[in-house]
This record gives C-alpha cells, sequence and structure tokens, in this order.
C-alpha cells in the first residue's frame, strides 16, 4: 500500500482531451457547479479522506472536482471494467488525484483498482466512502474491518448498491451510517429513468449500427430503468415487450400500451434485441439463447453482469468471434447466432458514453450533499441506510431549473394556508411518489 504508484490510467497523454470535455461538461452540471459557487470557500469537506468507486467518467470527473473544491481529499477506482473514459482519467490523474481505473480492467485488476483508493498518500486510511454499487463498500466490511472505526460515513449511488445495504443491515453486517442517494427522487426518476431513456440507445446504435424501427425488443423488468429504456425504443418504431415479476409495475406497463408478457413468449413472438434493467440474477439462460432468432442483440443496462448468463455462451458456443472492443458474436450449435454486448456489463457505458452530464448533476449533487451532510454532522446519523430530506431533494432540482429556462409559480400566502405548506416547500410528504 505505502509503494502504491500516485496513479494508474491507460494514457496520461490524454488529459488534454479530457479536460477539454470536462470543461464543456461544467457548463451542462449547474447543481455542481452551484455547490463550489455556495461552499468553495469555507470547505465543509477539509479533512474529508473520500475513497470513491463509480464510473470515471467525464461527469464523475466534475463530480471529483467538485468534492476536492469544497475540501476533500480524494482517491478513485471505477465501479465497472468497461465504463472508464480514459481521457476523462488522465485528466484527473494529471490534476493530482490518485486515479486507478482505465477502459478493459481484468477482474483482477479491478479488486486492484479498488485497493489502492483505501490508503492515502500519508499513510492514513479513508474516513468516507462514495460507492456506486456496493464493491468498494462490501470490501472494506469483508477484508479491511480494522479501517471501519474511522469511517464516519457513506453514500451509495445505485439500486444494487442500496439492496446491497439493506441486506447488509438486515444481516447486521454494515457498520456504517450510510446514506441512499439512489432514491433521491432527484437522482431515480431523473438518472434511472431520463438518463437510460438516452443512453441504452446510444449504445445498441454505437455498438451494431442496427435499425430499431419495426423491431420487437424486450425490456426485462419495468423499473425506472426499465421504463427509461421502454421508452427510447418505442421512441426509434420499435414494438417493445415487457418481462415483470412485481404486478403494479406490470401494471404500469400494460396502461402504457406495453404488452406484458414471459421471456418465452416474448421470443416466440420474434423478438430480436433484449435488454435487461432487473438487477437480479439468470434472467437469460442457455435455454432462452437456444430459443432465439438468428444474430438476435442481448445486453445488460443493470448493475452487475448476472442478468445475462454470459458463461453459458461462451462454454456452450461453437465459434466466438469478437467484432470489436465490446462486441461479440456467437455461434451456436442450432446454427444460429447471439450478438452480446459489453459482455453482458453496462451497455450504456460499455459500447457509448453513458448518460449526459445535465442528468447526472441531479445525481451527484446529491453525492455530494449527502458527503457533506455525514461529514460534517458526526453522530447526527446512527448506523443505517438514510435518505436525504425532502426540502434538500427539492433545493437539487431547483438547481437546475434556470439552465432550462423553467418559471415557477408561486404560493401566494392565501394558498399556502389553504395547502397548508410553507411557500418555499418542501411541497410534497415524505412518502409522496412522484
Amino acid at each position: 500500500m505505502t509503494s502504491k504508484p500516485p496513479f494508474k490510467v491507460a494514457d496520461i497523454n490524454l488529459a488534454d482531451f479530457g479536460r477539454k470535455e470536462i470543461i464543456m461538461a461544467e457548463k451542462e452540471m449547474p447543481g455542481l457547479m452551484s455547490l463550489r459557487k455556495k461552499y468553495g470557500a469555507e470547505k465543509p469537506l477539509k479533512g474529508a479522506r473520500v475513497a470513491g468507486c463509480l464510473h470515471m467518467t467525464i461527469q464523475t470527473a466534475v463530480l471529483i472536482e467538485t468534492l476536492t473544491e469544497l475540501g476533500a481529499e480524494v482517491q478513485w477506482s471505477s465501479c465497472n471494467i468497461f465504463s472508464t473514459q480514459d481521457h476523462a482519467a488522465a485528466a484527473i490523474a494529471k490534476s493530482g488525484v490518485p486515479v486507478y481505473a482505465w477502459k478493459g480492467e481484468t477482474d483482477e485488476e479491478y479488486i486492484w483498482c479498488i485497493e489502492q483508493t483505501l490508503i492515502f498518500s500519508d499513510g492514513q486510511p479513508l474516513n468516507m466512502i462514495l460507492d456506486d454499487g456496493g464493491d468498494l463498500t462490501n470490501l472494506v466490511h469483508e477484508k479491511h474491518p480494522n479501517l471501519l472505526a474511522d469511517i464516519k460515513g457513506l453514500s451509495e449511488e445505485t439500486t444494487t448498491g442500496v439492496h446491497n445495504l439493506y441486506k447488509m443491515m438486515r444481516e447486521g453486517k454494515l457498520k456504517v451510517p450510510a446514506f441512499n442517494v439512489n432514491d433521491s427522487v432527484t437522482k431515480s426518476k431523473f438518472d434511472n429513468l431520463y438518463g437510460c431513456r438516452e443512453s441504452l440507445t446510444d449504445g445498441i446504435k454505437r455498438a451494431t449500427d442496427i435499425m430499431l424501427a419495426g423491431k420487437t425488443c424486450v425490456v426485462a423488468g419495468y423499473g425506472d430503468v426499465g421504463k427509461g429504456s421502454a421508452q427510447s425504443l418505442r421512441a426509434f418504431g420499435a414494438r417493445v415487450l415487457i418481462t415483470e415479476i412485481d404486478p403494479i409495475n406490470a401494471l404500469q406497463a400494460a396502461c402504457e400500451g406495453y404488452q406484458v408478457t414471459t421471456m418465452d413468449e416474448a421470443i416466440k413472438q420474434g423478438a430480436s434485441i433484449f435488454v435487461t434493467t432487473t438487477g437480479c440474477r439468470d434472467i437469460i439462460t442457455g435455454e432462452h439463447f437456444n430459443m432465439m432468432r438468428d444474430d438476435s442483440i442481448v445486453c445488460n443496462i443493470g448493475h452487475f453482469d448476472i442478468e445475462i448468463d454470459v458463461k453459458w455462451l461462451d462454454q456452450n458456443c461453437v465459434e466466438k468471434i469478437n467484432i470489436k472492443p465490446q462486441v461479440d458474436r456467437y455461434l451456436l450449435k442450432s446454427g444460429n447466432h447471439v450478438i452480446l454486448l459489453a459482455e453482458g456489463r453496462l451497455v450504456n457505458l460499455g459500447c457509448a458514453m453513458g448518460h449526459p452530464s445535465f442528468v447526472m448533476s441531479n445525481s451527484f449533487t446529491n453525492q455530494v450533499i449527502a458527503q457533506i451532510e455525514l461529514w460534517t454532522k458526526p453522530g447526527q446519523y446512527p448506523v443505517g441506510v438514510h435518505f436525504l430530506p425532502k426540502k434538500l431533494d427539492e433545493e437539487v432540482a431547483r438547481l437546475h431549473l434556470d439552465h432550462l429556462g423553467v418559471k415557477l409559480t408561486k404560493l401566494n400566502a392565501t394558498q399556502s394556508e389553504y395547502l397548508g405548506l410553507p411557500v418555499d416547500g418542501p411541497f410534497k410528504p415524505e412518502h409522496y411518489r412522484y
């Protein structure tokens, strides 16, 4: 640990290119830039040593530099072996922040990168965690429990990581206060929904150049990610089928005009493009591959690579041909082919550039606020999983309105009294679902 390299990226010479894109992204991330303006002078994160494990993209670079502007020391790894944008990693490494991330890591290199972020250059360990998916959280709890005593808290970005936190809590394994950033309204109802609506089809088209109009597509899961994915495919003229386990989500899909059926039935109806969004394992299996049309395209936009049985493809194919990075064509014994994108990992980050900067500003503003809450209010949040208050959620949204030219209507005193609401909010109860 003490002799670790100051950074490890694919090519430090990409830093200038990365910096140009970071400057452009800042203009599309008004929430983060507002936090810099508001808190930059007082440095509320001074003394915080934040270990981050989240997709090392241009947008994440703006997040990192917001944390450092607010006083934190930061070290970073990516939470997916294919999601790093190498020019972004290079730019952050050149700025002096230790980054350990490059596109195309092996699984072993991925763990090594996370390990590098635990101890800082002065020999002091991390005292804050910013995670996406739970790998950093689990690594510290399982392999480095001696570091937990100094950790003031963690903030978790995504649905999969939040499920992990609640599971840890139920089993008595969670040892630090945690913020569920994912279920802030300005995260899940924006990043998960509108982000996927733009980035899913971007990934599919960059990878395959396929025409979506007229195709029959399956979206497995109709949560926020599934909703955005289905809207995106439908907007291109595709016929979209939905699979679901939850009767409420299934009814929502049906009321939006989607046919809800099983994976087996969807394949029989001639589907040729398959997108998994569930966060669950074994959604598309060997049995399904054997039933599919020739050259069906299969991809995942859930967090981990467990939704598609890639191992079955590798073990049972006659031939596997790599068409280009993150695009593999498998020949099956039946004579049909399956085209797998991003090895079953996040297709929008593996085959494209992930979500746009503006929607990530919503998510990452929540992350920074959560880090400030945990760092500046020690003892206020007991060990457990917490949410940001509704007032802060509304403030995150408010910070993004001017950029879109939105003009809010304001309650007058009579209306405020009638509704029993403050003129400036919060406007909805905690249980309101949006």
